[in-house]
């Protein structure tokens, strides 16, 4: 699936290329992107429909609304500047048996 904004000859457009075991491929305003699961692993038991539905959410990021997920532009181009952190928070661990 594709959206497209355009706005004064600008083209944006977010779509899912390809989506394997290991990861999702994207093209996103004109470039093409590999998001394996080990940098995102909340889509990889997502429903396919779902990751389908990816849509540009301005000029800076995409968003996937079915799953709740958006992700700068820049981390797609500089991974390594966001590195992968679960904050965690006390009800994370309400009714945990040890």
């Amino acid at each position: 699936m594709e959206t497209s904004l355009r706005n004064n000859s600008d083209n944006m457009s977010a779509s899912v290329l390809m989506i394997n075991a290991q990861g999702i491929m994207l093209s996103v305003q004109g470039h093409d992107y590999f998001l394996s699961y080990n940098r995102i692993p909340w889509m990889r038991d997502a429903a396919i429909k779902c990751v389908l539905n990816v849509k540009m959410s301005g000029h800076n990021a995409i968003e996937w609304p079915d799953l709740d997920v958006d992700l700068e532009i820049d981390s797609l181009k500089h991974p390594e500047r966001y590195p992968l952190v679960i904050k965690r928070n006390q009800l994370d661990y309400v009714g945990a048996i040890d």
